[in-house]
């Protein structure tokens, strides 16, 4: 029988991995069934141009895994049995369960409220397609009012940035509030946070810095001095999140549900369970957790398949890199900053501004949608048998 590799989540991570390896891993040994919610990849990082009114593409998964034997369920992960090796899933015609004997965990994030009421009730996000166009609706009603809106966007981390900045250049006719709970841009260098004021006075975005948002209501939020600002469309950026099957599974996790991963990204709970992106806390070369972003994604994959691959079929497992080169945020779609870091994290006091920054953001935006478009483009022809029979065994890791 063959060794069943299932890959919860086609985001950036789960793509990448599924795809490469579906062409290291000899067919005749192994099978790869995808899991995911939704028939298309989404472009997390350009869900702020989605909302704004930009046409974004969205592949379709079907036509991604095309030829790559990839097997893809439309389906969203409800449970994970590790002592089983089994996963829970529902869809249209009720669901069931994948039986696995290596689990790829790449279910990523999504927006954290942090408890503060009137969220979720009231508050729009861009950590999802279906999110961002329910913003981009209500953006239009404001728009089509004639005498337009008033957004806050709540959160100064670089989702909010973006999405704060994207929404005033598309939408002149809308007056756009990003709400800061420290100083703006406060990750950034002296120079870079100069170019991001200079961007958003530009633009006419209003910049509440030092305040603390302590509930959303239909029309205004409430802050932490009894404040109250108006709002017409509260967007929420405060943060991310992740889902709490991990935790329920029985896997090791932190505070905020992410994986406890060893250096290979593996599960510290069950040898044949492995987390990337979002959805996995590992450190990085530096000593320091890995950020939650693409490039974090790109790393923990590239380790992870590595692993994967060497453990499977007997070869050595090398230590791919786990950096973090530093940021790439765009202030609409004709400026931008790159803020590159050091080796403890922290901002360089060079960077670059401008249509430059732009127009690299954007080239990497699209290298990365032409690389998770096409899975096993450019990569090593041979296909590697397995070293022995598949063990379906229950994997645990030795307390």
């Amino acid at each position: 029988m063959k060794h069943r590799i299932v890959v919860l989540g086609a985001g950036y991570a789960g793509a990448y991995v599924a795809g490469t390896l579906a062409r290291r891993l000899s067919p005749a040994d192994t099978e790869i069934t995808v899991v995911n919610a939704e028939p298309e990849f989404v472009q997390r990082l350009r869900l702020h141009q989605l909302a704004a009114g930009q046409e974004i593409e969205a592949p379709k998964l079907a036509d991604v895994f095309a030829g790559t034997g990839i097997r893809l369920r439309l389906a969203r992960v409800t449970a994970v049995d590790p002592e089983r090796q089994v996963v829970a899933v529902a869809d249209a015609d009720g669901g069931g369960e994948l039986g696995y004997d290596t689990l790829l965990y790449a279910l990523g994030s999504h927006v954290a409220d942090h408890g503060v009421p009137g969220v979720a009730e009231h508050a729009f996000h861009v950590t999802s397609r279906p999110a961002a166009l329910r913003l981009r609706e209500r953006l239009d009603s404001l728009g089509g009012r004639g005498e337009g809106g008033r957004v806050l966007v709540v959160g100064d981390g670089l989702t909010g940035i973006e999405t704060a900045t994207e929404i005033a250049e598309s939408r002149p006719g809308l007056s756009v509030v990003l709400v800061a709970r420290g100083e703006l841009g406060a990750q950034l260098s002296a120079g870079a946070r100069s170019h991001l004021r200079q961007a958003c006075d530009r633009l006419g975005t209003t910049v509440l810095e030092h305040t603390s948002v302590e509930a959303v209501e239909a029309t205004r939020v409430v802050c932490a001095d009894g404040t109250t600002l108006a709002s017409d469309a509260t967007v929420w950026t405060a943060g991310f999140a992740v889902d709490p099957i991990a935790a329920a599974a029985g896997l090791e996790v932190t505070d905020d549900g992410r994986i406890v991963v060893d250096r290979t990204m593996r599960s510290l709970s069950y040898a044949n369970v492995y987390a990337v992106g979002d959805s996995a806390y590992a450190i990085g070369d530096n000593g320091r957790p890995l950020q939650m972003s693409c490039a974090s994604a790109g790393f923990t994959g590239m380790q992870a398949t590595a692993a994967i691959v060497g453990r499977l079929t007997g070869r050595k497992i090398p230590n791919t890199k786990l950096d973090y080169h530093g940021n790439h945020i765009s202030l609409g779609r004709r400026d931008g900053i790159l803020q590159m870091v050091d080796h403890e994290a922290q901002a360089k006091p060079k960077y670059m501004g401008g249509r430059k920054a732009a127009r690299i953001k954007a080239a990497i935006l699209k290298m990365s949608l032409w690389t998770t478009s096409h899975p096993t483009f450019g990569l090593p022809k041979r296909k590697h048998p397995l070293a022995a029979a598949p063990d379906r065994a229950a994997a645990r890791v030795a307390a």
